[in-house]
């Protein structure tokens, strides 16, 4: 008989991989290179950038391959500690399983804060171009900020069922705004011969040496290629979860990254002086090309307008892939106060709890800015240090799986005899990668030049551990208990 969707439920396929798992179904990027450009111009220039973006292209293509095939497996909400307590070793599974589904809740929590930061500051960096006499203030940044994150929780609480007509919206705008931006730019401005442009680092970090530079930027090829685990978190609001989930994380990284690396090309290619990119009032590099360019206010302001937007739209993703993250790791009581977090309004069908918690830690991140950008800038980028690590744990696990000869899951998007090769590139990769993140932007041990991430990613783990010893090793199980064979 054919599956019958059901709007709430899902279809067939999806409720036999929920009652696998033991849980009902409860719940239903070229923009980011042009805005995390400062960092890889500054170390590397442009031929750092486009080269250690190419290089993590082609390594997601791996990671998200490795990663979509779990997905397949087990299509859920907890995603990577979910995988990890169903791949690693029998006598792992609980521990590893609850240190990564404590990475995870920090990394979108950070990476939601994050994301409503730059598109604050993007917000800022209009207002600077368009008001002569206006004078940015950090705390001007902030308040940019929380905006921003509270339009995300009125959207993801009020809205979110609207959210498949938005993001066909969104999807326009994507390929519209590449073609009109890209097309602008090779017309209007001034460029840059190519040889140049792929050849010629920056050492604007004061290495002494262009390469580890360049390695040092690579942070700016990797933030726009993070997140394609975030459909995963949202696994229990789609329809046939376990084929569709490897083919939007494969297809996107694809073809995405592939906008996004054409996009940084002609962005370099278009940039002009780099010194004045990166010293230009506005503190978004973007902006001042796309002023360049047009010579004008109005067409620099419509066509950063596009990069804005994407930018509030990323937010909003993030916060509902925070927040179900959250809400998923406290139904399997990982979290303080888990019965609060994992509660879902029948009314709503959301975890607004976690929903509000994901807008208070924003906020409280965000006022850290009026003290220390750098500081927020560190608490920040820890996000991608988490994201990182549990890629990397749930991998690792899947590849010991394969190394050992150990019975895999069944999958609609299954590697084959390509799986082992491609999950051992994948490790290796993000090992590469975990490690150069963590490199301060400069080599002078300066405090608003210090990496602090480090110090905070480290403090995360130790505290994560004391609570696993004090209350959560009592408590929480890890999901692989709760699965079920059907016969």
């Amino acid at each position: 008989m054919a599956d019958v969707v059901d709007h709430q439920k899902g279809n067939a396929q999806d409720r036999h991989d929920m009652a696998r798992m033991g849980k009902a179904q409860e719940l239903k990027s070229w923009e980011a290179v042009l805005s995390v450009a400062v960092i890889g111009l500054t170390n590397g220039g442009t031929a750092g950038y486009i080269w250690m973006y190419f290089v993590c292209w082609i390594g997601f293509m791996f990671v998200n391959a490795s990663m979509a095939e779990m997905a397949s497996m087990a299509p859920t909400t907890g995603g990577q500690y979910h995988w990890v307590s169903e791949f690693a070793p029998r006598k792992n599974q609980k521990f590893l399983s609850y240190i990564i589904g404590w990475m995870c809740v920090l990394a979108w929590q950070t990476m939601c804060a994050s994301t409503a930061y730059i598109a604050g500051i993007q917000i800022q960096g209009l207002l600077v171009l368009n008001y002569e006499n206006y004078v940015p203030q950090v705390w001007h940044g902030t308040m940019l900020t929380i905006a921003v994150a509270a339009f995300s929780v009125f959207f993801n609480i009020f809205l979110a069922r609207k959210l498949p007509l938005v993001e066909a919206g969104l999807l326009c705008i994507h390929i519209l705004g590449f073609f009109g931006i890209m097309v602008t730019l090779w017309v209007l401005a001034p460029r840059t011969p190519a040889a140049e442009v792929l050849t010629v680092f920056h050492d604007g970090g004061g290495w002494g040496s262009m390469g580890i530079s360049a390695i040092v930027g690579i942070t700016a090829g990797i933030l726009p290629l993070l997140g394609a685990d975030a459909a995963v978190h949202m696994s229990e609001e789609l329809r046939d979860a376990s084929r569709a989930l490897p083919q939007s994380m494969v297809a996107t990284t694809l073809f995405n990254g592939a906008f996004g690396w054409v996009m940084l090309f002609t962005f370099c290619s278009t940039l002009g002086n780099l010194s004045d990119a990166l010293s230009s009032s506005t503190g978004v590099p973007f902006i001042a090309v796309f002023y360049n360019t047009t010579q004008t206010k109005s067409g620099a302001t419509a066509m950063s307008v596009i990069v804005v937007l994407m930018t509030v739209a990323a937010n909003l993703t993030t916060g509902a892939t925070a927040a179900r993250q959250l809400w998923a790791f406290a139904r399997d009581k990982g979290m303080p106060f888990s019965n609060w977090f994992s509660y879902v309004y029948l009314g709503l069908n959301l975890p607004v709890n976690s929903i509000i918690t994901t807008l208070i830690v924003t906020v409280l991140l965000s006022l850290i800015a009026i003290g220390s950008p750098v500081a927020l800038n560190s608490i920040t980028s820890l996000g991608t240090n988490a994201i990182l690590s549990s890629y990397i744990c749930s991998i690792s696990c899947i590849l010991w799986r394969r190394l050992t000869k150990q019975p895999l899951l069944p999958s609609k998007f299954a590697l084959g005899g390509w799986g082992l090769p491609i999950n051992i590139i994948s490790v290796v990769f993000l090992v590469m990668a975990f490690i150069f993140t963590f490199l301060p932007p400069a080599p002078i041990p300066a405090p608003n030049l210090m990496n602090w991430n480090i110090l905070i990613y480290g403090v995360s783990v130790i505290c994560s551990l004391l609570y696993y010893a004090i209350w959560a090793r009592k408590q929480y199980v890890g999901p692989v208990e709760y699965v079920r064979r059907l016969e």
